[in-house]
């Protein structure tokens, strides 16, 4: 089903209705359709967020779809069925923005089956340090790879809903995200912070939600620079700006000034400030007016259609989750057995160990606001999986609770696969009770309550009251069951009774492959020479089982690639401090700070390997300009599989910049494509490579400028890759805005 056009705004319908509108109108629209007490009490005590979308105001004269949004990053969060997709980062190890597109379109189906039509399933705010608790949210590190996948899912998000990016901008910390002030140069803030943002926005995104945090002093909620100047004025973005929930405005005037449009999901602050401002003059209605016509301009291209409950875990969006969770597996270690073959593919086997409590576990990835809920028996675990594949293989399981008891039943048999890793008590999202105390200060008492207790009395009487309801606020997802994520990691290595049982289950048997569920990275240097195989499996939604179990077997090559670097050790990372209040974002992370400090990473950004063998030739190269005010650069290139399976691989193109002059990255990924290859064939690549990604941003004339000099592009496996490079010798050139 072919939803609205993305890119169709009806500006003149628009209009019209804004001028239909009184103010009381429009005010009202500027705030989500929930009154805060009762949307409170609904969180706590009903699970709200799981059991409906969030209305913005509506006014029923006129024949114009209500705003409900819902979250969505792994599927609609809501229950009742929707299909559970692997997490973000995992299909950010896909490299694959055509199969990222669709699932974007899927989301969008099953979200418009329970009546919404506002998803925010966009996280492209970068893996600055893979100790954030919300790692598992976004596509990665680098800003190029995550703008890519970040606009494929907007794109088919657009088809049927309002896509919802978030969060503008720099929101990477997740224990201090309501008080941390984050520190960037415009260079650092264009070249890596809003690169991808830009990329959702140009690809039709509807609506994008600002970030908790401040920016060089600034809550981005109310930051001039950011909504007003960048977003809507050097972008061009035609959609509205919406808060993070419950605590994204501070000082609701200056907001609504700094280019604010939408204050989610209660009626919260504006509705006790904007009114009078008008009043008093301190706000031009024509501020009002055009966040108002923003918002109208997305409900009208929404377009009605047959969005029934028949598309909820549909064969089709299963389908997509088992191929997502298939391409995201990245294989990290395939070492010879006795026979020099490597141990993964598994041959024919007699008997199959399986350990770990995750191997026969439903660990989908944290149960914040992205939490999904699959229906019973709807997941297929990596247990599952295994012996579903294989009827007639005897496959013990042990839960790992006592390592010699595993490694004797591992020894016995004839293999072992021996699941490991995180799960929603280790990383997430988190609320940090005492950081929401100041913003809730501004929320009124109950207008039963101000019209029964006097003035005075009342403000002496409602001074506690905030902190006690930040407290209950921070745990109200799960009041019962006290399930809230951890949040932040700073150990990035596995608990220390799973080093044990890897060690053990090892030792006792060679033929043993390892697999990892986590959203972050997990460091593997104390243990991983023991290991035969490493399987990098993420929190790979309700289809993993199956996918993991093609490829231990044989029936899929991997193809994943890593999305983030794996550092040797804590120590090669940036500075990260979970309860910062103030921290500094620069140039160097991930591939870019290793390469930048001379070091070697343990496994490197776009690192993966395959059952197939790939190679390919020395590129060509050129620019394609013909004054064109969108300049690019033409890459050739031809890559074979020279082995004897059908696989897939990923191409990656890095720039190596000119030497001299503004200090750079060694290595920047430019661009990437997916190309599955049948054995012993090739192909020929065209691709295309827009002449801004070969560009640094310079804050003197606050504009992209392409040095004057010699431009290496690198066509290789991975960042560390030697590969093979073509040279461009460009003229300096600044480009526009």
């Amino acid at each position: 089903m072919r939803g609205p056009d993305p890119n169709h705004l009806d500006d003149a319908e628009a209009h019209s209705l804004l001028a239909r509108l009184s103010t009381t109108d429009k005010l009202q629209l500027l705030s989500g359709g929930t009154p805060f007490w009762s949307g409170m009490a609904d969180i706590a005590f009903n699970d709200a967020s799981h059991r409906h979308g969030w209305p913005g105001a509506t006014l029923r004269r006129l024949d114009l779809p209500q705003l409900i949004f819902v979250d969505g990053p792994r599927g609609v969060v809501l229950q009742g069925g929707a299909t559970t997709f692997p997490v973000p980062i995992a299909r950010g190890a896909t490299w694959n923005p055509s199969l990222e597109r669709r699932i974007g379109a899927a989301i969008a189906r099953e979200a418009r089956s329970f009546g919404a039509n506002w998803v925010a399933a966009v996280c492209v705010n970068l893996l600055r340090h893979p100790g954030w608790g919300r790692a598992q949210e976004t596509y990665g590190e680098d800003p190029v790879h995550v703008g890519s996948m970040g606009a494929a899912m907007t794109r088919g998000l657009q088809r049927h809903v309002i896509a919802c990016v978030k969060h503008l901008a720099l929101n990477s910390i997740d224990s201090c995200r309501f008080i941390v002030d984050v520190k960037a140069s415009n260079r650092a803030l264009h070249e890596l912070y809003l690169t991808q943002f830009r990329a959702c926005v140009d690809a039709g995104a509807g609506s994008v939600m600002s970030a908790y945090n401040r920016v060089n002093g600034q809550w981005c909620g109310e930051h001039d620079e950011l909504l007003n100047r960048i977003l809507k004025g050097r972008w061009g973005f035609k959609g509205f700006v919406v808060t993070d929930f419950i605590f994204g405005l501070h000082d609701g005037l200056a907001a609504l000034r700094a280019g604010q449009d939408l204050e989610m999901p209660f009626q919260m602050i504006w509705p006790g400030v904007l009114g009078e401002a008008l009043a008093a003059g301190q706000l031009p209605m024509s501020r009002v007016d055009d966040a108002v016509l923003r918002q109208l301009r997305q409900r009208l291209r929404l377009a009605k259609g047959d969005y029934g409950p028949q598309w909820r875990r549909c064969k089709r969006h299963l389908a997509l989750a088992r191929q997502a969770a298939s391409e995201s597996i990245v294989l990290l270690r395939n070492q010879p057995t006795g026979d020099g073959s490597p141990l993964l593919p598994l041959g024919p086997l007699r008997s199959l160990a399986v350990i770990g409590h995750l191997a026969a576990t439903a660990n989908l990835g944290d149960r914040g606001s992205s939490d999904t809920r699959p229906p019973p028996g709807a997941v297929v675990t990596p247990l599952q999986g295994l012996r579903a594949a294989r009827p007639g293989l005897p496959v013990h399981h042990d839960c790992g609770r006592d390592p010699n008891a595993a490694a004797s039943l591992a020894a016995r048999c004839e293999a072992a696969v021996l699941v490991v890793g995180l799960d929603w008590r280790h990383e997430g999202e988190h609320i940090h009770a005492g950081d929401i105390a100041p913003i809730l200060r501004q929320t009124p008492p109950p207008r039963w309550l101000e019209r029964r207790v006097e003035r005075a009395r009342l403000q002496q009487w409602w001074q506690p009251v905030p902190s006690l309801l930040s407290w209950f606020t921070s745990h109200a997802t799960a009041p019962l069951r006290g399930d809230f994520a951890a949040g932040d990691r700073i150990d990035l290595g596995l608990p220390s009774k799973q080093v044990a049982l890897i060690k053990a289950v090892a030792a006792a048997q060679p033929r043993t492959v390892v697999v990892l569920m986590a959203g972050g990275v997990l460091i593997c240097e104390s243990w991983l020479q023991r290991v035969g195989a490493l399987v990098l499996l993420w929190y790979p939604g309700e289809q993993g089982g199956h996918a993991l179990a093609a490829l231990v077997f044989g029936a899929v090559s991997p193809s994943g690639r890593l999305p983030m670097t794996i550092p040797t050790s804590e120590a090669q990372l940036p500075p990260f401090n979970p309860r910062a209040r103030q921290i500094r974002y620069d140039l160097w992370h991930g591939y870019r700070r290793l390469q930048h400090q001379g070091e070697r990473a343990g496994f490197p950004f776009g690192f993966g390997l395959s059952y197939g063998r790939f190679s390919t030739t020395v590129p060509t190269a050129q620019l394609i300009d013909h004054g064109s005010s969108d300049p690019r650069i033409r890459l050739h290139v031809t890559v074979s599989n020279d082995g004897l399976v059908k696989a897939a691989t990923v191409v990656q193109i890095y720039l190596e910049p000119p030497s001299g002059g503004i200090e750079r990255p060694p290595r920047t990924l430019v661009a990437f494509v997916k190309v599955d290859l049948q054995p012993r064939s090739q192909r020929r690549l065209s691709l295309t490579i827009p002449l801004h990604r070969l560009a640094c941003f310079d804050e003197g004339r606050d504009r992209f400028v392409v040095q004057a000099g010699r431009h290496r592009l690198v066509v290789a496996d991975h960042a560390d890759d030697p590969g093979q490079g073509v040279a461009l010798d460009l003229l300096e050139r600044v480009l526009e805005s």
